[in-house]
């Protein structure tokens, strides 16, 4: 469970949201819970994954995440992913995002 500017977020178990939130203070909030820093690198990862989420109704795995985003920044690679979100680029970034868990092993 997270509080947003009063509002509680219904978080599962492992602290993903159950349904997305667009709003980027529930980034800092579930950020600032996972002990991340946001940075512009981090933002451009959240607003990818948020694309990806409207877009196809599920974020990336780590492979097609690490194919789109370079895509976008050509100086992504995996050890960059790696170093925003620690944990995981494709099961992190998604709860960082405020996103619902991603399906199966971490996206499509």
């Amino acid at each position: 469970m997270y509080n947003v500017n009063g509002v509680e977020l219904e978080a599962d178990d492992l602290g993903y949201l159950l349904e997305p939130v667009f709003d980027d203070e529930a980034v800092r909030v579930i950020a600032t819970a996972e002990n991340i820093e946001l940075t512009d690198a981090h933002w451009e990862v959240v607003n990818y994954l948020r694309d990806q989420y409207r877009e196809h109704g599920h974020t990336p795995n780590f492979r097609a995440m690490l194919k789109g985003l370079s895509e976008i920044n050509p100086g992504v690679d995996s050890k960059y992913l790696y170093d925003l979100f620690p944990v995981g680029p494709a099961k992190q970034g998604p709860k960082v995002a405020a996103l619902p868990q991603p399906l199966g092993k971490g996206g499509y």
